[in-house]
């Protein structure tokens, strides 16, 4: 085969992967939200002691049509990781990659695993499930981070150097770290909703400041605050990066990024007054997930080798008499 057309397959596959993990990702919210966890019972790998649930509840075939789909994501992370080392040659930062999403691909199922195990499913509201969630949350992330990495760099993109990127480094840094820890409280908030849903806004607020409250309910309400802060720092991470980098893959993500954030926060107050529902949940968590995958490219755009810098000033050549 010839090798741009093998280059031209292996970077639609990367893109077909990253996207197929994400609806993975979003029916384990649904799973999630819809209480539906236990629908195998504590049993895993098989469902309920079997291979195939004969007479399967609802609640049975959304957790069984989970795993069935977790199954096949983690074949195509195993083609990824094969192919892209075959592929590419020695040091080629898609091998790094895609071996990194196979790697977190099979912590995920592992995570996954362990929920079901131990029983941190349905109605469970142990905070020992809260910690499990924000385990998973942060390795689901990793996990698609990696996936858009292998994207990136399957289409040709220069290498990461992170020595020497000065407040370039700073900001991308504290971003990443910042999106993440949001990450984690949305995914405690979500728990919380799940488990102690309010029938109006007014008893959800009775129920964040109760002094009895659950410790989920009391966590639930740092989720906006966190969410207009970290938003401020990602937009002027954001702009600041493409203006010390001027690349035109910084300044696309950048815009992108802030017009996705901008979507997040929205949904974030529809979802507020709406309840949390199941749909809107699922809206909210992918864009999440885009607002990370963007996050990701822009970092590794100011962050590659040869990136145009503008703060750095080039010394005039000194005329000869």
């Amino acid at each position: 085969m010839n090798s741009s057309v093998s280059s031209r397959s292996y970077r639609v596959f990367s893109w077909f992967t990253l996207l197929y993990t994400l609806a993975v990702v979003l029916w384990g919210a649904y799973v999630r939200a819809t209480g539906s966890g236990a629908g195998c019972g504590d049993h895993w790998p098989v469902c309920n002691g079997e291979v195939v649930p004969r007479t399967p509840s609802l609640q049975t075939l959304i957790e069984y049509t989970h795993r069935l789909t977790s199954g096949l994501a983690m074949v195509l992370a195993v083609v990824l990781c094969v192919w892209g080392l075959r592929a590419h040659a020695q040091g080629h930062p898609v091998r790094k990659a895609a071996g990194a999403s196979l790697f977190f691909m099979l912590t995920e199922a592992a995570v996954g695993a362990g929920l079901v195990l131990f029983k941190m499913v349905a109605d469970n509201p142990s905070t020992a499930r809260a910690f499990w969630m924000a385990a998973h949350l942060i390795n689901t992330f990793l996990l698609v981070g990696a996936m858009a990495l292998t994207c990136w760099w399957a289409e040709g993109r220069e290498r990461v150097v992170l020595r020497r990127q000065g407040l370039t480094g700073w900001l991308v840094a504290g971003s990443l770290v910042g999106v993440l820890v949001l990450g984690v409280s949305g995914a405690i908030a979500a728990l919380g909703d799940t488990l102690f849903p309010a029938s109006s806004l007014a008893e959800g607020w009775s129920q964040d400041v109760s002094p009895t409250a659950h410790v989920l309910l009391r966590l639930r309400v740092l989720h906006p605050v966190l969410a207009v802060g970290v938003g401020a720092l990602v937009v002027f991470s954001a702009t600041t990066v493409a203006r010390l980098r001027p690349s035109p893959a910084v300044r696309k993500s950048a815009r992108l990024l802030s017009v996705l954030y901008a979507l997040q926060l929205a949904a974030g107050v529809v979802n507020l007054v709406l309840l949390a529902p199941v749909w809107m949940q699922l809206v909210h968590l992918l864009l999440a997930d885009a607002v990370w995958v963007v996050l990701v490219r822009l970092s590794a755009a100011g962050l590659a080798l040869g990136a145009p810098r503008a703060d750095v000033k080039v010394k005039p050549v000194p005329s000869v008499a």
